[in-house]
């Protein structure tokens, strides 16, 4: 039987290895955290994650779709907060088409109880990679102070932003690009309880944000009727987490810009002293494979700000990507590795660049009239044209047009889009035919000129 090493039981990691025992692969799994159904979701993220498309179709393919419905809610809007306390509302798409919120936690337990229930895939928690050897893919790994080595066919890294595994590659000299770095904006999670008959106390079929220009909160629904909120805001200046000086500068900071919220909020305090601020890291590298014996897949390839809801969709995606590259290559994993590094990496980095977009377009546009508009005018041309029109939100979102070719569409619109946003009747005449027919020419000139 064909034997593959895992580095790294997180999401990536579990559901992968789902995949390789549906192709007859015995998997051993090393992860270095403690079992996170005996210690609890320890040492990572525990902010809610936003589920779409790309991601379904992944969890379809590996024959637990059904199990991630049961936990996951339906987000069929934004729900946009004014510090005045007045709401307005932006459908993600068209109707039907919905994200979800789901728990990292309890979606990563999932997938390592499917991935135990197997038969074919052994998880070793508390196992720690120390280094990795790229000519015949042996782990060096680290448990309760012994040293371990463990050999297989292949080894897969997703051992997330600050994996061993790419680091290995990174000293062995194999990674021409590597760059880790941090943006200047980390965040705080805080929650929303239910309300004392045990209801939501906002809209539970929505993703709720307060964009402040330069910062900004956000609320995910549970299944508990709780809210996971993040807080997301500069680490250093005027207005940071810098600045933000103790509990009491923390809470009149919150009363200030978010009053509705923290009415929300009755143990407030306590969630401000108790969670920390995390960092929010990007990570590119290239190339992500040695010698058809090593690959790096999820965080550890491509780790990206979770502004477009697609950090796991993305990683998911390429569970499905390399799965198809090994039925196209007849399980050649070598072929398939290299072809999966050549076609995936563009997409990698699109997907990148346009999270750090939308982490603008959440954070100082959505609340703007002339944006809501733009919003309104594709919605009625991706409804009344589907052929012709897709929003760059809904290609992400709700399709699986590769990311760089929808980032490339996206720029092509703004373009487009731009000359009939700036003229001074466009509130009054946004949904006429004449409009509609002009952009839908304009379109149609751009597409043809590229």
């Amino acid at each position: 039987m064909k034997k593959a090493n895992i580095i790294g039981a997180g999401l990536v990691g579990s559901l992968w290895s789902l995949y390789l025992q549906q192709r007859g692969y015995h998997v051993d799994i090393y992860e270095r955290r403690p079992d996170p159904r005996k210690a609890g979701y320890i040492g990572g993220r525990s902010i809610n994650l936003s589920l779409s498309d790309r991601g379904w179709k992944a969890l379809k393919g590996a024959g637990i779709q059904q199990e991630v419905e049961a936990m996951a809610i339906p987000m069929r809007r934004r729900v946009i907060h004014a510090k005045n306390g007045s709401l307005s509302f932006q459908p993600y798409g068209q109707s039907g088409q919905a994200i979800y919120s789901v728990s990292r936690g309890g979606l990563n337990q999932l997938l390592i109880n499917k991935a135990e229930a197997s038969g074919q895939v052994k998880v070793h928690f508390d196992h720690a990679c120390d280094s990795i050897s790229m000519d015949s893919g042996t782990a060096t790994l680290s448990h309760e102070g012994t040293k371990i080595q463990s050999e297989a066919d292949v080894l897969f890294g997703a051992d997330g932003a600050f994996s061993r595994v790419r680091k290995s590659l990174h000293d062995a000299g194999i990674t021409s690009e590597h760059k880790v770095y941090p943006i200047d904006h980390g965040y705080k999670e805080l929650s929303i309880p239910p309300s004392a008959d045990g209801s939501y106390q906002l809209e539970k079929e929505a993703l709720h944000i307060w964009p402040r220009g330069g910062f900004m909160l956000i609320a995910l629904p549970n299944p508990d009727a709780t809210f996971t909120c993040t807080l997301f805001l500069s680490l250093e200046g005027e207005t940071s987490f810098a600045g933000i000086e103790d509990l009491k500068t923390g809470r009149a900071f919150i009363q200030s810009h978010f009053p509705d919220a923290f009415d929300l909020m009755p143990d407030f305090d306590a969630m401000w002293t108790k969670n920390p601020v995390s960092p929010l890291t990007i990570v590119r590298c290239f190339p992500w494979t040695s010698a058809g014996k090593v690959a790096l897949m999820g965080d550890a390839a491509h780790a990206i700000v979770p502004f477009y809801g697609q950090g796991m969709n993305a990683g998911f995606e390429s569970c499905t990507v390399l799965n198809d590259l090994l039925d196209l290559h007849d399980d050649d994993i070598a072929v398939s590795l290299a072809a999966f590094e050549a076609t995936r990496k563009a997409d990698a980095d699109a997907i990148s660049d346009l999270a750090l977009r939308n982490f603008i377009e959440m954070r100082d546009l959505t609340g703007q009239p002339s944006f809501l508009l733009r919003k309104k005018i594709e919605s009625r041309l991706s409804l009344r044209h589907p052929d012709k029109w897709l929003p760059l939100y809904s290609q992400v979102t709700f399709s699986h047009i590769p990311y760089a070719k929808s980032l490339a569409a996206g720029v092509l619109q703004d373009q487009v889009m731009a000359p009939f946003m700036a003229r001074p009747d466009i509130a009054s005449t946004w949904d006429s035919e004449t409009l509609e027919q002009e952009i839908l020419d304009a379109w149609a000139k751009a597409q043809a000129a590229q």
